[in-house]
């Protein structure tokens, strides 16, 4: 005869490797309208289940070096803090706006303003920060230069990851079972509707677009 709690831990068990089970990781290759892998392309993948729990806000930088943010794209969590450093002998003005299409009737989201004096040897260069409270991409770019061009991409999904110089995005922890897949590039024309997933254990995709990167200045 089994022992009650012999039996509960035997339950207990069974119920870990059935949550470890339903828990996958999701490999997306994006590539762009050549075939070849694209860089800094975010990849969102939305469980069909439900939405999770929002990830946690963190502290990002961005750093301005040599008229260029650094880095280009960022991708953070809704709530995060997003602290700006200006590494350039000269002021920059920066500007954040929306850099997604607005909900047909909903009021356009406000952007931010920040002036970031140049930076003085000797001394700590200045820096301001601000608060992504609103999900979606934002551009930034400078007023006094208007060459400066970069993105945040604020998610309110945790399973949103950037793509890395392979063009391969992995995310983990993935619900298994049916899901949507997104990708956002700062270069598309048109946003592509999403892509129909199954999840399995080990799920690996490859996801075409029309998306021709911009040459970044050097």
């Amino acid at each position: 005869m089994t022992h009650p709690f012999h039996a509960a831990l035997a339950g207990l068990g069974v119920g870990l490797l059935s949550l470890a089970a339903q828990a996958a990781t999701v490999q997306v290759t994006v590539v762009g309208r050549d075939g070849q892998p694209l860089p800094d392309a975010v990849v969102i993948v939305e469980p069909a289940t439900g939405r999770a729990a929002p990830p946690r806000p963190v502290q990002a930088v961005i750093s301005q070096q040599k008229m260029q943010f650094v880095p280009a794209l960022s991708v953070v969590p809704v709530g995060s803090r997003v602290r700006f450093v200006n590494q350039d002998s000269w002021e920059h003005h920066l500007r954040g706006t929306p850099a997604t299409l607005a909900t047909p009737g909903a009021a356009p989201s406000p952007g931010f303003e920040l002036r970031l004096d140049g930076k003085v040897d000797g001394k700590e260069p200045s820096a301001r920060e601000v608060t992504l409270d609103k999900a979606g991409a934002v551009l930034l770019g400078c007023h006094l230069h208007g060459s400066m061009r970069g993105h945040v991409f604020v998610a309110d999904s945790p399973w949103t990851v950037k793509t890395g110089g392979d063009g391969i995005a992995r995310l983990l922890d993935v619900p298994e079972g049916a899901a949507r897949v997104r990708v956002w590039h700062a270069d598309q024309l048109i946003e592509a509707p999403p892509a129909d997933l199954q999840v399995i254990p080990a799920t690996a995709l490859t996801l075409p677009t029309a998306v021709v990167p911009r040459r970044r200045r050097l």
